[in-house]
């Protein structure tokens, strides 16, 4: 299990070391090229039911710890279908790795 660490937030945010990789991949490519934009996961089961969205600009530091002292590989279909999140809504939404088919995003609430 992972972590990321928002602002100055106390509690860190838990995400599986794996997917918390992939999102750092996507958030950092976003964030040099000075964009600002909303990430948004369903909760674990460990949690409370519901979702939660962040808003990440470049001026909000972020610290990404994962437990593994090894990177994982990375899927590049995964890592795709994250960027298209943000591509069609302006929001990276953390979507299951297994997930396949056609892409489509949960309306706005």
């Amino acid at each position: 299990m992972g972590w990321l660490q928002y602002d100055h937030i106390s509690d860190p945010i838990a995400i599986d070391d794996r997917a918390l990789s992939h999102l750092k991949t996507v958030i950092t490519t976003k964030l040099r090229r000075g964009e600002s934009f909303t990430v948004t996961w369903i909760h674990s089961t460990e949690q409370a039911p519901g979702r939660t969205t962040i808003w990440v600009d470049p001026a909000i530091p972020l610290r990404f710890t994962f437990e593994s002292p090894d990177p994982v590989e990375l899927n590049p279909e995964w890592l795709v279908r994250l960027a298209d999140t943000a591509s069609m809504t302006g929001e990276i939404v953390l979507i299951p790795e297994e997930e396949s088919g056609p892409l489509t995003i949960p309306p706005a609430s």
